[in-house]
């Protein structure tokens, strides 16, 4: 290991170089700065990488020919370029993301990371996101480092000797923050229908954003709750500090909050550093199905773009656009369905900002399927839950019409009439 600058440390990436950058609130963006003003230089680097927060550069229309994204994970900053046609996205399970660098399919040159100050032993912490970044340290053949004191320090498998590490640049940069969201009377309800669907001992997977936080605001009497998730935020902190969520009757890492990676404000970051309780492991092992079974009663709350009257499920795609990618959905959907008396749920308000509909009689041409029919169990909206495990076709649109959006029910019947020729009007009505 060498300390050294930015500049310095990325001059080693050359053309057609392929460079991980660290996900999410990680992405080392001093880094990332000066490896962008290298473009003249640079022909056809590719650039992988998860959802990343932050500036993405390399993604601008100026900057083609000098690097290509092929993202794992879409986010804002490079959806543009996915769109136009001057990125590409991987559709892949979020849980097998580090076996792309393990099993030498997507081989790595370089990995741009950020990780906490080393401690008196030497070892340094990878922080808020280890998910597939602890892969593309431990392959990448050259491994570069943003040294950051703003970054906490977690347990688990985010640990990595300074040997690991070929370049160390030090800097003094705040993290990414996501302030929490004011929530909707409509976030509300699907917060209270979901909560009344958790039971005590439950473990639970959810992620950021209105619906998590609307629905860990209504768990305020519930008791022995647990956290195995790929992500969490601000919004478990109150209730891991009131001893609602403890872990007590989990039956893997017990009393242990258990994630991959962390997003939100300086309060979660201040949270998690050196602390034994949050155990941040490889998201080939937290996305596990086999991993997430063993737990009691897992509880998997996941969004939706849409969802179409038999149940097929669309979070990443807005027809042909790609908006996101599969991520951990299909991971905890199954992981909770064969957990003992688990409850996989997908939760959404019935109509976008625009009044459409999301229960559609079908999904958009050109979007994705990232939860099947098969796989759905509850789908929970403002207007109320539909269990959907066990129903036929015609049983599922009627469960799901009747918890559509009051302006489009009568739309919907019609679309279902028509779908099933035979359609009894018994269900119908």
């Amino acid at each position: 290991m060498k300390r050294t600058t930015a500049a310095e440390a990325v001059s080693v990436i050359e053309s057609n170089h392929r460079v991980f950058i660290h996900s999410v609130a990680a992405a080392p963006g001093r880094l990332i700065e000066e490896m962008t003003a290298r473009a003249p230089e640079l022909r056809d680097v590719e650039i992988v990488h998860l959802h990343t927060e932050g500036p993405a550069p390399y993604a601008s229309p100026d900057m083609i020919g000098s690097f290509r994204v092929n993202a794992l994970f879409v986010g804002a900053n490079v959806r543009d370029a996915i769109h136009k046609g001057d990125a590409s996205y991987v559709p892949v399970f979020l849980g097998e993301t580090p076996q792309l660098f393990r099993r030498n399919i997507l081989p790595l040159d370089v990995a741009l990371i950020q990780t906490s100050m080393p401690d008196p032993h030497g070892f340094c912490s990878l922080g808020v996101s280890v998910d597939c970044s602890r892969a593309a340290v431990q392959t990448a053949k050259r491994v570069i480092a943003q040294v950051n004191p703003n970054m906490p320090r977690t347990h688990g498998d985010s640990m990595i000797h300074v040997n690991e590490i070929d370049d160390f640049v030090e800097v003094d940069d705040p993290l990414p923050e996501v302030p929490r969201p004011v929530l909707t009377d409509v976030e509300h309800a699907i917060g209270r229908f979901c909560a009344e669907l958790i039971e005590d001992g439950a473990t639970l997977q959810m992620g950021i954003g209105a619906i998590p936080d609307a629905v860990l605001g209504s768990l305020g009497n519930h008791r022995d709750l647990g956290i195995h998730t790929e992500m969490f935020s601000d919004g478990a902190i109150d209730l891991i500090e009131a001893g609602v969520i403890n872990g007590r009757r989990k039956r893997t890492h017990p009393g242990k909050v258990v994630a991959t990676f962390v997003m939100g404000t300086r309060r979660v970051y201040d949270f998690i550093n050196d602390n034994p309780q949050v155990a941040m492991l490889d998201v080939g092992y937290t996305n596990d199905t086999a991993v997430i079974r063993r737990n009691p009663r897992v509880t998997a709350i996941n969004s939706a773009i849409e969802v179409d009257l038999t149940g097929q499920v669309c979070a990443d795609s807005i027809g042909t656009r790609q908006y996101s990618g599969v991520g951990g959905q299909m991971d905890f959907i199954r992981g909770a369905a064969l957990s003992d008396r688990g409850k996989p749920i997908i939760a959404l308000p019935s109509a976008t900002r625009r009044g459409e509909s999301r229960i559609v009689p079908f999904l958009k041409q050109g979007a994705g399927v990232v939860s099947t029919r098969a796989h759905v169990h509850y789908v929970v909206t403002e207007h109320g839950v539909a269990n959907l495990y066990g129903m036929n076709l015609r049983q599922r649109a009627r469960a799901l019409i009747d918890i559509a959006h009051p302006d489009h029910r009568e739309f919907l019947e019609e679309s279902a009439r028509e779908r099933f020729e035979k359609f009894s009007e018994v269900i119908l009505t």
